[in-house]
């Protein structure tokens, strides 16, 4: 592949780069080498330097450090978010906790430049650790995935393909709320089908009831 095109909208990414080297970022960075990506991986004490020059880069630190992220480097890079918010480990965060906005939203508002998109984020440790399954398996799992742009999210789907998952459009970054905690996909280890019953549930859920409320569509 020409490199002026690696990591461009709906092109296959050839590398991935981790932010985070705790249990999710660990199961991704092996799911994505025994794929065949070229994989670098940071904690919070590397150079992220050669993780973010990657095709695609994978946030995994806790949510709420969100804002030490190297944005300059970030910029215009294609950016997955699995990161989540919980009070217990962040801490009291509005800006994390408000139902008018994804919390992914609010990471893209502090990336500027960058390509958000959402996901991996619903799937459990173990999920990731465990339940890869090739092409077809009729066990296979599914990952939701929320971006604003078509062929971002098609490139993220082509890289949830190859580790084992099958990837579920679930459209634009504010579309992720419906996979946050605390929603029936969280964490749920479901089926591409059964997500795809979840995300046309989650308008009559109580979380997406407080989420339309909030956003003023009732």
């Amino acid at each position: 592949m020409d490199d002026a095109r690696a990591g461009q909208p709906g092109t296959p990414p050839r590398s991935v780069g981790i932010l985070g080297t705790g249990r999710i970022g660990a199961a991704l960075a092996r799911l994505c080498r025994d794929a065949g990506f070229e994989v670098t991986a940071a904690s919070s004490t590397d150079d992220p330097a050669a993780a973010c020059a990657a095709d695609v880069v994978l946030l995994a630190i806790p949510l709420g450090r969100y804002r030490s992220l190297p944005r300059e480097r970030l910029r215009g890079r294609l950016v997955v978010d699995a990161m989540n918010y919980w009070w217990e480990l962040d801490g009291a965060r509005p800006d994390l906790d408000d139902p008018t906005t994804s919390t992914s939203e609010t990471v893209a508002a502090f990336l500027e430049g960058a390509r958000v998109v959402k996901a991996f984020g619903h799937a459990s440790a173990w999920e990731l650790e465990n339940l890869g399954r090739p092409a077809g398996d009729p066990g296979r799992r599914g990952i939701a995935i929320a971006g604003d742009h078509a062929g971002d999210r098609a490139t993220v789907a082509v890289l949830v393909d190859a580790i084992g998952f099958d990837p579920v459009d679930a459209g634009p970054l504010a579309a992720g709320v419906a996979f946050e905690p605390p929603t029936e996909i969280f964490g749920s280890d479901a089926t591409a089908a059964e997500l795809r019953e979840m995300l046309g549930r989650f308008p009559r859920s109580q979380r997406g009831r407080v989420v339309a409320r909030a956003r003023g569509d009732v």
